[in-house]
């Protein structure tokens, strides 16, 4: 508004300075008469019609700009609607995610707390009891007297002389093999061996002999314990004879009595009773005055009760002749 109203004022000025001076000229150019002077222009209606004109785009550009306001806040309203409604979709699938993970979360804690309560049962679980109890005396002296009549010959200041080893008397002397060490040929001792080392031989032991090693050749014990061993040979003891689990033996099994926990491919002939447990796997016949069979073993072979008081033939025999 001050430019029209200082544009206003100037021509007020140029009208003032210049009507004088045209009043004259006029009035000389009529030949015929006075000529009549111009009607004054009235210069406050052109500004103020002026000014209305302004008002007027002033006008209109205000409402152009309250319209693209108006729409640019739709827009922005539509954009923000949009964005809430991805961020709605996002997290409802981010709920889900979360959902399938809580899941597998609580499967994998349920199966760590299987196998914990599975680690605690093997835990619990106790060793076979040694089956010597259930010996009948009967057998056990008929098999140590067989064992007593083998005899072994000892060469001697260089002669051959006949040796009853077995009648020797036994002692508390605990002979050890240790790992790493390696044996060739046979050994004999009237005491315990505790063999952790690998033998390429025979053994005969007048006491307990105890196997975490490895044995390629036949072994002859007062009792037998073997512990994630490697055997290879003939198995004998006076009295029990105990395969642990982790155990392999390929070769044949005597013994007044056996528990069998671990792998066997080859014959048991045991006088007293034999347990197999859950672990067991035995490729073979056994022979025996009792079986007991746990759940969970595996047997390849004829299981046979001849040491039994009770002979079947006998027995269905005798009904035949009544």
């Amino acid at each position: 508004m001050g430019f029209f109203s200082e544009l206003k004022s100037d021509l007020s000025q140029a009208v003032n300075t210049l009507m004088p001076e045209d009043k004259p000229e006029a009035e000389s150019k009529g030949s015929n008469g006075p000529v009549e002077a111009p009607k004054p222009v009235d210069l406050d209606s052109m500004l103020n019609r002026l000014d209305d004109i302004k008002l007027d785009e002033a006008a209109e550009r205000k409402e152009d700009a309250v319209e693209e306001t108006t729409a640019a806040a739709e827009d922005a309203v539509e954009t923000l609607d949009e964005v809430a409604d991805e961020a709605v979709e996002t997290i409802d699938e981010l709920k889900e995610e979360i959902e399938e993970v809580s899941e597998t979360v609580d499967e994998v804690r349920e199966l760590e707390e299987k196998i914990e309560e599975q680690t605690q049962e093997e835990i619990k679980v106790e060793e076979p009891k040694n089956a010597l109890e259930a010996i009948n005396p009967a057998h056990i002296g008929k098999y140590v007297a067989d064992k007593n009549a083998e005899t072994e010959m000892i060469t001697r200041n260089g002669g051959i002389e006949t040796m009853d080893f077995e009648q020797q008397t036994p002692t508390d002397e605990v002979a050890s093999i240790t790992e790493g060490m390696i044996v060739k040929g046979d050994i004999a001792t009237t005491g315990s061996l505790e063999l952790i080392g690998k033998i390429t031989g025979n053994i005969k032991c007048l006491g307990k002999l105890n196997i975490t090693g490895e044995i390629n050749g036949d072994s002859d014990a007062a009792e037998v314990y073997a512990e994630s061993a490697r055997i290879t040979g003939e198995i004998k003891s006076k009295g029990s004879v105990k395969v642990g689990q982790s155990t392999v033996i390929v070769g044949n099994i005597y013994g007044s009595s056996a528990v069998i926990a671990g792998a066997v491919k080859g014959d048991i002939d045991v006088h007293g009773p034999v347990v197999l447990d859950t672990t067991a796997i035995v490729m073979g016949n056994i022979k025996s005055q009792s079986v007991q069979i746990n759940n969970g073993a595996v047997i390849e072979g004829m299981c046979s009760q001849a040491y039994a008081d009770v002979n079947p033939s006998e027995f269905f025999e005798g009904l035949k002749n009544k």
